[in-house]
C-alpha cells in the first residue's frame, strides 16, 4: 500500500512521541514505587486509561464489544510483557532490563519471517542489527543472567508479538480506538486478578505515587499506545520497532536533562548508532536493472 509521505511523517512523529514518552518514565516510576506495589500500578494506570475511552466511546454510540476477542488476545500479550518485566527488575538490574527488553527488536525479523512468512529486506535487517549493537553500548549489555532476566527475556518476547499482531489487525481495519479501550481494561482486570490473587498491597502511601500513576495513565497508556495503534495502520512493523528502540535513548536524554545525571560518552554513541539504524531504514534498496534484450 502506497502512502504519502505527509501520513508516513506523521506516523513516525507520533510513534516518536510515543517512544519519547515511555522513555521519560523510568525516573518516574522509580520514584512512585516507594508508595505503590508495582503490579498495582499496572493495573490502576490500564484501567483509568481505559474507563476514559470507554467513556468517549458510550458517548460516541460505539460498539465496545466489537473486536473483543482480538483485544483479550493483544491484551494477554501486553500482560506477558508489563508483569514480568515489573516482576523481573527486583531480581535483575535496570541496565541488564533495558537491554533484554530491547531485545524485541532482534525478535520482530525473527517472528516476521517465521510466524507472518515475511522476509524482511537487507536494509531492514541491517538497521536491525545497528540497533541492537547500540542498544548493548547504550545500556552496557548484560552482566550475567538470572531469574530476573528470564522473567524479563518472555517481556521481549511478548513486547516483539504485540507490535506485530497490532499490525496485523489495524491492518485488517479494526477500531484502533475500540481496540484500544478494550486492552486497557482487560489489562488493567488482569493485573488486577494478579494482584488480588497473590495479595499484593493495593493501596497508594504517597501523593507523588498518585499524581505518577495518573501521568501514566494519561500519556504513556492512553496516548502513546492509542497512537500507536493509528500509527501501525499505516508503518510497517519494523519501521514501528526502530523507533520504539529509540525509548532507552530517551530515558537518557531525560536522565541527563530533567534526572541531573552525567552524560557518559559511550551512551551517547550507542544513542546515535540506534538513530543512524532508524535513518539505514528509511534508505530504499535500488532496484535491479532489467537486463532483457
Amino acid at each position: 500500500m502506497e502512502i504519502s509521505k505527509s501520513k508516513a511523517l506523521f506516523a513516525d512523529t507520533g510513534l516518536f512521541y510515543a517512544a519519547a514518552v515511555w522513555g521519560s518514565t523510568f525516573f518516574i516510576v522509580k520514584n512512585a514505587l516507594e508508595g505503590i506495589d508495582p503490579v498495582v500500578m499496572v493495573a490502576f494506570r490500564f484501567l483509568l486509561a481505559g474507563i476514559i475511552l470507554l467513556v468517549y466511546l458510550i458517548y460516541k454510540k460505539k460498539n465496545v464489544f466489537a473486536h473483543l476477542k482480538t483485544a483479550f488476545f493483544l491484551s494477554v500479550l501486553l500482560c506477558l510483557l508489563y508483569i514480568p518485566q515489573t516482576v523481573g527488575l527486583k531480581y535483575t538490574t535496570a541496565s541488564n532490563s533495558g537491554f533484554i527488553t530491547g531485545l524485541f527488536v532482534a525478535f520482530i525479523p525473527i517472528f516476521l519471517r517465521t510466524i507472518f512468512k515475511v522476509k524482511p529486506n537487507k536494509m531492514e535487517i541491517t538497521a536491525s542489527i545497528i540497533s541492537l549493537l547500540g542498544l548493548w553500548i547504550l545500556t552496557g549489555g548484560m552482566k550475567d543472567i538470572n531469574f530476573g532476566d528470564s522473567l524479563t527475556l518472555l517481556a521481549a518476547v511478548t513486547y516483539a508479538l504485540h507490535v506485530l499482531y497490532s499490525d496485523k489487525f489495524m491492518k485488517e481495519g479494526l477500531d484502533p480506538v475500540i481496540i484500544s479501550c478494550q486492552q486497557f481494561l482487560l489489562v488493567g482486570i488482569l493485573s488486577l486478578l494478579y494482584a488480588l490473587f497473590f495479595n499484593l498491597p493495593m493501596h497508594i502511601t504517597t501523593s507523588y505515587a498518585w499524581k505518577a500513576t495518573i501521568f501514566l495513565a494519561l500519556f504513556p497508556t492512553l496516548s502513546a499506545f492509542l497512537i500507536q495503534m493509528f500509527a501501525q495502520k499505516i508503518r510497517s512493523p519494523l519501521r514501528v520497532s526502530l523507533i520504539f528502540a529509540l525509548e532507552p535513548v530517551f530515558a537518557a536524554l531525560f536522565a541527563w536533562t530533567l534526572g541531573g545525571e552525567t552524560i557518559i560518552t559511550h551512551r551517547a554513541v550507542g544513542g546515535c548508532l540506534i538513530f543512524a539504524a532508524l535513518i539505514i531504514s528509511g534508505i530504499p534498496l535500488p532496484q535491479k536493472q532489467n537486463t532483457a534484450n
